[in-house]
């Protein structure tokens, strides 16, 4: 239970953008051998969108960010602090936050990226809520946005077909007693870094002819590991953050998972007795967006109304890392 001598901090604005051009299962079959129904029946996955060659990862977050501010009635010079999740910043720095500060002209808000993978914006929201909770800032904008089309090489069957670009923000500001978040359940096991990962471009193992030959700056998955891992902490995760909340799982209104794949997040239902009706599910149009999975999938469910207020919402992921969260809000 978050401690009661905290101000309730919740979501006031949701908002998200995705790229115009859409890359079909269809046109993968013509670049790497694979097919629609192979990929369908594995992961779910329909079609995901691309970035163009002119967009980085900020400026998915600066349109995201504009319709959460103005849903959530917030002018960006309001705005006291920006987190923006990612693995996939435009540089290596000025942080992607700095630079969307900076696009947004939100001038009096510290701003720093947050890594953390696919559970990145779980991570983001936990250290935005305690930092308004505490009465340090008023208001807080999370972003997740990734361009994963550029780190992702489209000569791998196993890879190429999962990841998409996009991204997804909420604004965070106090909310009446009883709203808001209720509990933050995050966990890292550092053991299965090499499972999914970048290899190259850090300080480990810097830019140069050998680590581009090698395709050492595309992402390198074991997806059967990973996959395993996935079941397993999806459904615990998202227990464990109800067992603090104090709320038993027949009063989830909304699940908002992670969208890496359709029977991972099928395995989360089970685990938590839920029916698909009770699941907020679009990776059939985008893909595993990272970071910035849950964020649209959650804004694309109050647009359409799939979330009504005092409703219970749970929102869950796992990523490199590894890593995983989960959170309890009363919308």
């Amino acid at each position: 239970m978050m401690n009661s001598s905290l101000k309730p901090v919740g979501i006031l604005g949701t908002g998200k953008y995705v790229p115009e051009k859409v890359l079909t299962n269809f046109e993968l079959e013509q670049m790497v051998d694979t097919n629609d129904e192979w990929i369908v029946t594995r992961t779910g996955i329909r079609e995901r969108r691309i970035a163009s060659a002119e967009q980085a990862s900020s400026d998915l977050a600066y349109e995201a960010s504009k319709i959460a501010l103005q849903n959530a009635g917030i002018a960006p010079e309001e705005l006291d602090l920006i987190i923006v999740a990612t693995v996939t910043p435009d540089m290596a720095f000025p942080s992607t936050a700095c630079i969307l500060q900076d696009k947004l002209g939100a001038k009096k808000a510290a701003a720093f990226d947050l890594s953390a993978a696919c559970s990145g914006f779980i991570y983001s929201l936990a250290n935005a809520a305690n930092f308004i909770a505490t009465g340090t800032y008023k208001y807080a904008l999370v972003v997740g946005a990734e361009c994963l089309s550029k780190i992702t090489d489209y000569t791998d069957r196993n890879t190429c077909i999962l990841f998409g670009d996009g991204a997804g923000a909420v604004v965070l500001g106090e909310v009446p007693e009883g709203r808001g978040f209720k509990s933050f359940e995050l966990g890292a096991d550092g053991a299965g870094g090499p499972l999914l990962n970048v290899a190259a471009g850090g300080s480990r193992c810097p830019a140069s002819p050998q680590s581009l030959e090698g395709k050492q700056h595309f992402i390198y998955m074991a997806g059967s590991e990973v996959f395993k891992f996935a079941v397993r902490i999806m459904g615990s995760a998202a227990e464990e953050a109800l067992r603090k909340a104090g709320i038993d799982k027949s009063e989830v209104d909304l699940l908002v998972p992670h969208q890496a794949n359709i029977r991972i997040i099928q395995s989360a239902l089970q685990k938590l007795n839920l029916s698909e009706d009770k699941c907020m599910i679009n990776l059939h149009k985008y893909g595993n967006v990272s970071a910035g999975s849950i964020p649209i999938a959650l804004a694309e469910a109050a647009e359409s109304g799939r979330i009504k207020e005092g409703d219970c919402v749970v929102l869950v992921g796992f990523g490199g890392g590894l890593t995983w969260g989960a959170s309890v809000l009363v919308w």
